[in-house]
């Protein structure tokens, strides 16, 4: 295309009023309804996140006047609006949320027919109509008269998440569950889901506050700490902690242990091959993923295939390659096919509660089945453009390795494993690292870091 690029990893994101402004988010609302065309029925929601009114109503304006029908959901985590998208048979749909991202970011996601994310191809589309100001703007006389209001998706919603699962064995359990979310959307359906099948529920940070109080909206070890310690204190069964738009899921352990998103799905895809041993033996996952999924699953016959970072990719290559038992992230996100192909966290939480109930152990026994590694992950601030030739520098130092290039550079080695790649949605370089020895990993981690400031310095000489 040649003119520029909006979409990063997922959506469109950047800073409320500075990248992110009401005549930006015009501007690609009126892309967006030049896309799907005059006449198609749209869902529109938004987390809690800072300026999502303003940005959303400067999405519908947009989409209005290229005589889209608009039909708003309002406050609803993502995963949620993606079920309704459809169930209610939509044309697609726009979630008005930056996911993970600092408090200062708002984002723009753009969804299909399907409740999936539009292909990378469609987005292209979107930005050249952007770029071109190419719009399709309908006579006064088209354009919709009114924005109507959806009620009850997210009843609807919950009832079919808890229709996926043995609600029967969950309920016998009468599990303890603790559920932090994030200060945002998941507050209104991963409690009512857990709720209804039968959990005394712990809510924590289930206020509705756009500047995110109480911890950063991305789930991880480092801003989990609280919650873990009141899962192990309450000795609750599990805890499970979302980011603002609700389809992640960072599980917690009933000892308090925090479990990035690709222990825990290594552990439900397992258990989801049993429970459906018609779907294809295969599941999908980004490189950031660890080596301890395929060392894990490989016994049961279970293939993993590797994708690209981001939750877009790894959905159409299942759709394209025929499905499987799952998709998921490391950072929590987690597809279960039988429900929809995208993340939900919610989703992911009550098929966690149907694994224990018919596992009739601890989840920290299970957990600990798992091959150990030492996990670190950190990030250098850095423009694209430099972190891109860190990566060229690395593959070239690690030549002699086993090695994925389809996102950054993943290596292999015979006790470790590293990923670096510029991340798709902030200017900063991620490095992640595991190895079997925990003075290993740092070492490997010091190379790194050690190998992005000289090349990050020599191209500012």
């Amino acid at each position: 295309m040649g003119l520029g690029r909006l979409f990063g990893t997922d959506g469109v994101r950047g800073v409320v009023n500075v990248e992110l402004d009401p005549l930006f988010a015009l501007k690609l609302g009126y892309a967006i309804g030049t896309f799907f065309g005059e006449g198609s029925r749209i869902l529109i929601g938004r987390d809690v996140r800072i300026g999502g009114l303003m940005i959303m109503r400067a999405v519908e304006a947009g989409l209005m006047s290229a005589g889209v029908k608009v039909y708003e959901a309002d406050l609803i985590t993502t995963p949620a609006l993606q079920h309704s998208i459809r169930s209610e048979g939509f044309d697609g749909g726009v979630m008005i949320t930056a996911s993970h991202n600092p408090p200062q970011y708002n984002g723009i996601k753009v969804l299909s027919s399907q409740g999936i994310e539009i292909s990378r191809d469609q987005e292209r589309e979107i930005e050249e109509i952007f770029f071109t100001s190419r719009f399709r703007k309908v006579s006064w006389s088209n354009i919709p008269y009114d924005i109507i209001k959806m009620e009850g998706l997210i009843e609807k919603y919950t009832n079919w998440v808890i229709s996926l699962v043995d609600k029967e064995a969950i309920m016998r359990k009468r599990f303890t569950v603790v559920i932090d979310s994030a200060n945002s959307t998941p507050s209104l359906t991963t409690p009512l889901v857990a709720r209804k099948l039968g959990a005394k529920v712990v809510s924590i940070n289930s206020n509705l506050d756009p500047f995110f109080p109480s911890r950063h909206p991305e789930p991880s070890p480092e801003t989990l700490k609280e919650t873990a310690n009141i899962v192990a204190n309450i000795k609750a069964d599990i805890g499970i902690a979302h980011d603002a738009d609700g389809d992640r899921g960072i599980v917690i352990d009933d000892k308090g242990r925090i479990h990035w998103g690709d222990r825990s799905a290594a552990i439900l895809a397992k258990f989801l091959a049993e429970k459906h041993p018609e779907l294809p033996k295969k599941v999908y996952t980004a490189v950031s993923s660890s080596i301890l999924v395929e060392e894990y699953l490989k016994p049961f016959g279970i293939e993993v295939v590797w994708t690209k970072v981001g939750s877009i990719d790894i959905s159409y290559l299942m759709l394209s390659q025929g499905g499987g038992i799952c998709g998921f992230e490391e950072n929590g996100g987690f597809m279960y096919p039988k429900h929809l192909i995208v993340r939900d966290g919610t989703m992911k939480l009550a098929l966690m509660l149907e694994l224990l109930a018919h596992e009739r152990r601890k989840l920290s026994e299970i957990m600990d089945e798992l091959p150990k590694y030492y996990p670190i992950k950190t990030k250098i601030p850095m423009k694209r453009e430099v972190a891109l030739k860190v990566v060229e520098e690395i593959k070239k130092i690690y030549s002699n390795y086993r090695m994925i290039t389809i996102d950054g550079i993943k290596v292999f080695g015979n006790d470790f494993w590293f990923l670096v790649r510029p991340s798709g949605t902030e200017p900063i370089l991620r490095i992640m690292v595991e190895a079997k020895d925990e003075s290993k990993a740092k070492s490997i981690v010091k190379e790194l870091t050690k190998i992005a400031k000289s090349v990050a310095e020599n191209l500012e000489i």
